[in-house]
C-alpha cells in the first residue's frame, strides 16, 4: 500500500497515520482546520482554534488501556506528553489507601496520564510528523474519486475547487460529523446503514488550575501521590519542583448520584476539570450554566470537595446534543465501497463521559494496520476490516450505549421520584461491583479493570469470588453509596 490519505488530524487521524507511517506506508493527512498546533501546552489550550472539533476544550481522559496501547505501539508519545507537562497517574494509586490497600506490582496496568485534549493533539502531531506523515491543513473534502462500478472502488478524494488527491486507500477519521455515507452514495454506492440517537445528556464543565506546588500540597495534605509506577523512568528528567499536585481522589473519576453524575479528571500542568452531567430533560438543572449555581451544586458532594480548591478558569462550558452514532459499511457481508474505510468516531461514537473514544480509536487503528499487513487487495481490506471491526469493537460500542441508556433512565426515574427497576443483570451486577469495590481492594481493581477497558465484563466476573460478591452487594440495594444530596437538597442548594 504505497499511498494512504487520512482525512482528519484529530486523535483518530493522528494515531492512525502514525501507526501506518511506522509500517512503511506513505501517509498524507488532510485536515479542514487551518491553524498549525502551537508549541506549548498553554498556547494550545488558550489559542488553538479547532472549530471542526466541538469537544476540543471539554474535559478529556485516556483510559489505562489507551496508555498501554500507546506505550506499545507509539512509544515516543509518552515522552512528548510528559515534556508538555502531562501528569502521570495511576487510577488505583489515586484512590484512598484504605480502599485500595497496599499497591501491588500488577497495578502498573492502571497507569495513564492526565492531559487536556489540545495538548494531546500537539504531542500526537509531533510523533506523526516525526514518523514521516505529511499533515496538510486548511483542506476541505468535497467527495470521493471513484470508478463507475456497482461497488465503487475509491481511488482518492475530490477537494474543494475540483482538485484530486489520489490514494490507494482513503481512511476517514473526520469524527462524529463524518460525511462518508454521503460521499459513498454520491460515488454511486449504497448509503451505509446508520443508527443515531441523542444520548440524552448535558455536560456542565469547569476547568481549574492548581495554585500550589507539589511540595506545598504534599505538606498540606500529608499525602504523597507519587508518579505512576510505570511512568517514573520516563518522567525522571523533569524537574519535580515544577510539578503541580493533583487534588485528593476519594473515588473513581466517574461518580453517580441521585439525578446527576460527576466527573473529576486530572489534566496537565496542574490543571483538572469537574463535570456535572444531567439529563437533557432536566430543566431545573439548566441553571448550572451559571458559574455561581454550578459552584453551589458541586460543593454539595464531599468526594469532589478538594477538586474545587483551585483557580477556576473562565465560566461553565456546556455541551449538549451529543449523539450515539453507528455506521455499518457492509451489506450482506459485502463492502459498500472498496478503497475506503472509517476509523474511530467516523465509524461509531458514544457519550463521552465513559472516556472510551480515544481507546476505541487506537484499537481500531491498530486493527487496520494489522489488516494491511496481511493483504493489499482493496476488496479484501474492506471486507476483513469490517468483519474484525464487528467482531472486536462493535461489542464495546453496544455495551457503552446500553450502559448510557440505563443511566439516563435511572436519572429520569430519580427526577420523577421513582426507583429505577430493570431485569438486565448486566446493569445490576455493574452497580453491585461498584458498591463492593468501595470496601474490597480486589474488587476495586476488578472495577477499575472494567472502567479502564483492561478486561471485558465476562473476564472480570469469571475471576474467583467476583460474581458472588457483586451479587451480594447488588442485593443490599446500595445504589447511591457515595455521600451526596438527594434531589430536593440539590435543588435547594442551587436556589
Amino acid at each position: 500500500m504505497a499511498r494512504i490519505l487520512v482525512l482528519g488530524a484529530g486523535l483518530s487521524g493522528l494515531v492512525t497515520s502514525a501507526l501506518l507511517a511506522r509500517d512503511g506506508h506513505r501517509v498524507t493527512v488532510l485536515e479542514r482546520d487551518p491553524q498549525e498546533p502551537p508549541q506549548t501546552a498553554d498556547a494550545a489550550w488558550d489559542g488553538w482554534q479547532r472549530t471542526g472539533v466541538n469537544q476540543f476544550r471539554l474535559p478529556h481522559f485516556n483510559q489505562p488501556r489507551w496508555w498501554s496501547m500507546i506505550r506499545a505501539e507509539l512509544p515516543d508519545v509518552p515522552a512528548e506528553l510528559l515534556a508538555l507537562g502531562a501528569t502521570p497517574i495511576n487510577t488505583v494509586e489515586m484512590l484512598p489507601a484504605a480502599r485500595r490497600g497496599p499497591m501491588r506490582s500488577s497495578d502498573a496496568q492502571f497507569d495513564t496520564a492526565g492531559v487536556r485534549r489540545p495538548v494531546l493533539e500537539v504531542a500526537l502531531t509531533r510523533v506523526a510528523e516525526a514518523a514521516g506523515v505529511d499533515i496538510q491543513r486548511g483542506i476541505r473534502i468535497a467527495g470521493l474519486r471513484s470508478d463507475d462500478a456497482a461497488v465503487p472502488q475509491i481511488s482518492g478524494v475530490i477537494l474543494d475547487g475540483g482538485r484530486i488527491a489520489t490514494a490507494d486507500l482513503v481512511v476517514d477519521c473526520t469524527g462524529r460529523r463524518s460525511h462518508l455515507g454521503d460521499w459513498i452514495a454520491d460515488a454511486g454506492g449504497r448509503r451505509p446503514e446508520e443508527e443515531r440517537e441523542d444520548c440524552g445528556f448535558i455536560y456542565y464543565a469547569r476547568q481549574f488550575r492548581s495554585t500550589a506546588s507539589r511540595d506545598e500540597a504534599r505538606a498540606a495534605t500529608g499525602r504523597d501521590q507519587g508518579r505512576a509506577a510505570a511512568s517514573r523512568d520516563e518522567a525522571s528528567s523533569r524537574d519535580e519542583g515544577t510539578d503541580h499536585y493533583l487534588p485528593v481522589a476519594l473515588a473513581t473519576s466517574l461518580q453517580h448520584y441521585d439525578s446527576v453524575s460527576l466527573l473529576a479528571l486530572p489534566g496537565d500542568n496542574g490543571t483538572w476539570s469537574v463535570v456535572i452531567t444531567t439529563s437533557a430533560s432536566d430543566r431545573a438543572l439548566r441553571v448550572l450554566r451559571d458559574a455561581e449555581r454550578w459552584d453551589a451544586a458541586a460543593a454539595c458532594y464531599p468526594i469532589v470537595a478538594s477538586w474545587l480548591d483551585g483557580e477556576p478558569q473562565a465560566g461553565v462550558t456546556v455541551l449538549a446534543g451529543i449523539e450515539d452514532r453507528f455506521r455499518r459499511f457492509t451489506a450482506g457481508g459485502e463492502p459498500l465501497a472498496t478503497g475506503v474505510v472509517a476509523v474511530g468516531d467516523s465509524w461509531a461514537c458514544t457519550n463521552p463521559s465513559l472516556g472510551r473514544g480515544s481507546t476505541i480509536a487506537i484499537l481500531h487503528a491498530a486493527l487496520l494496520r494489522d489488516v494491511l499487513r496481511a493483504t493489499d487487495h482493496p476488496a479484501t481490506i474492506a471486507a476483513e476490516f469490517a468483519r474484525l471491526t464487528e467482531q472486536r469493537l462493535e461489542p464495546l460500542y453496544r455495551a457503552t450505549v446500553g450502559y448510557d441508556r440505563h443511566r439516563l433512565a435511572e436519572i429520569d426515574a430519580n427526577i420523577a421520584g421513582q426507583p429505577y427497576v430493570t431485569d438486565d443483570p448486566r446493569w445490576v451486577l455493574a452497580n453491585g461491583l461498584h458498591a463492593a469495590s468501595l470496601h474490597d481492594p480486589d474488587l476495586t481493581r476488578a472495577f477499575q479493570s472494567l472502567g479502564g477497558l483492561l478486561a471485558t465484563p465476562d473476564e472480570v466476573f469469571a475471576r474467583p469470588g467476583v460474581l458472588d460478591r457483586a451479587r451480594s452487594a447488588a442485593a443490599a440495594d446500595e445504589r447511591y453509596c457515595l455521600p451526596g444530596p438527594d434531589r430536593a437538597k440539590l435543588l435547594a442548594a442551587i436556589g
